[in-house]
């Protein structure tokens, strides 16, 4: 199976999204369906990676950027059956090595893809970065 990788906003499956991130990922179940919509209106990049036979959405990645200098790298996932395929490799290096942030410093929260982030140069942070936690009850 051959795949595709696009930055159209408007090719997005919002439905595709939602499932997924609504019950698949530990990083935002917490989200409404009208928060996700929002963010996607206001992304300054979204990437979705669709199968060439089926047209199916299958990856996603977005992110927030101020257009510059800086962008933060958000909700990226292939969806299980489409994983081992190299497609997690392929979001990422559209979305930062192939597109306007090139150049950018990226930012990103992973619990379990650091290998991956690794190998397009993310490192864990040093002395002059801090985090504020999100204050969700």
């Amino acid at each position: 199976m051959t795949y595709e990788f696009d930055d159209d906003p408007s090719r997005l499956d919002v439905d595709a999204i939602w499932s997924f991130l609504s019950t698949d990922a530990y990083w935002g179940r917490w989200r409404s369906r009208d928060d996700l919509e929002r963010q996607l209106a206001s992304a300054w990049r979204v990437i979705g990676g669709y199968s060439d036979k089926t047209g199916e959405q299958v990856a996603f990645a977005r992110a927030v950027s101020d257009g510059v200098s800086d962008a933060y790298l958000a909700d990226v996932y292939v969806l299980p059956e489409h994983r081992g395929l190299g497609l997690g490799r392929r979001l990422i290096s559209t979305m930062i090595d192939n597109g306007p942030g090139a150049a950018f410093r990226w930012t990103l929260f992973t619990a379990d893809a650091h290998e991956l982030y690794r190998s397009y140069g993310f490192a864990e942070p040093d002395h002059t970065f801090m985090t504020r936690p999100p204050r969700r009850a």
